[in-house]
């Protein structure tokens, strides 16, 4: 049974930082594709940054230069380094796991992110 646990969300003003982080549990950790997203109210659920099991990343453009994926495999962790926040990244951030075995996909119950003007 795959577990997601995401904490670190809260309350910062525009221009500060945020560190996010996702604690699996159940898999093959160090093996699997792992990723954020958001949804914001009334919107859909966009992605915001993903990591291999090859540490590649990939960014929304919306927050290239301002966010850092990383994972720590010892941890069972994946991290969203956030910087530079804006209003606009106010949103419920979701962790994902993409299984390395089967491919199914798992979220996390989400964090809330706000960011006041």
């Amino acid at each position: 049974q795959v577990q997601l646990v995401e904490s670190g969300g809260g309350l910062v003003q525009a221009g500060g930082s945020l560190r996010l982080s996702c604690a699996a549990s159940g898999s093959r950790f160090s093996l699997n594709a792992m990723g954020w997203y958001r949804q914001a109210p009334g919107k859909q659920r966009e992605l915001v940054a993903t990591i291999n099991s090859g540490d590649s990343t990939n960014y929304a453009d919306s927050v290239k230069g301002r966010f850092t994926i990383s994972r720590d495999n010892n941890k069972n962790t994946v991290y969203l380094q956030m910087n530079s926040l804006k209003p606009e990244d106010t949103a419920v951030y979701y962790c994902n796991l993409v299984q390395w075995s089967t491919h199914a996909v798992y979220w996390g119950q989400g964090t809330q992110v706000t960011v006041s003007s």
